[in-house]
Formats: C-alpha cells, sequence, structure tokens
C-alpha cells in the first residue's frame, strides 16, 4: 500500500467536493464539511503547511472510503 501524499487543506477539500461533501461552516482556520448522508470532517486550513498524514488517515475514515479510492480522487 503507498504512503499518503503530503496534501494542504485546499487539495483535501477538493477531494472532499468530489465525493459530495459540503462545507458548511468556518470558524477561524477549520472548516466544517457536511455529506447529504450525514457524514461529517472537519479540516483544518493553515497557510503553508501540509495535512499531517495521521490526520488524513483520520478525514479518509470520516469520508467512509478506502485509502486507494482516495488516491484515485486526487
Amino acid at each position: 500500500m503507498p504512503r499518503l501524499p503530503s496534501l494542504n487543506s485546499w487539495e483535501v477539500i477538493r477531494v472532499l467536493g468530489k465525493v459530495g461533501f459540503e462545507q458548511v461552516r468556518q470558524k477561524g482556520s477549520h472548516v466544517f464539511m457536511r455529506h447529504p448522508d450525514g457524514r461529517t470532517t472537519l479540516i483544518p486550513v493553515r497557510q503553508g503547511r501540509d495535512i499531517d498524514r495521521s490526520l488524513l488517515r483520520k478525514i479518509i475514515r470520516d469520508m467512509d472510503i478506502t485509502r486507494d479510492e482516495f488516491m484515485d480522487l486526487l
């Protein structure tokens, strides 16, 4: 299984949009996203910093897709 790439927050938000998630609100540097079926996740938006791989794994679990499906959406 390949390692997850280093991604910034806007790249992750773009992938979430492809799956059907929509931005519900933003408070400070955190974007709250929700899918029509009820799944939710929170994305930290920090200028010039990538999302840590462990947090990216948690976001993928929140999306309820596999790592390979996520890599295909990139």
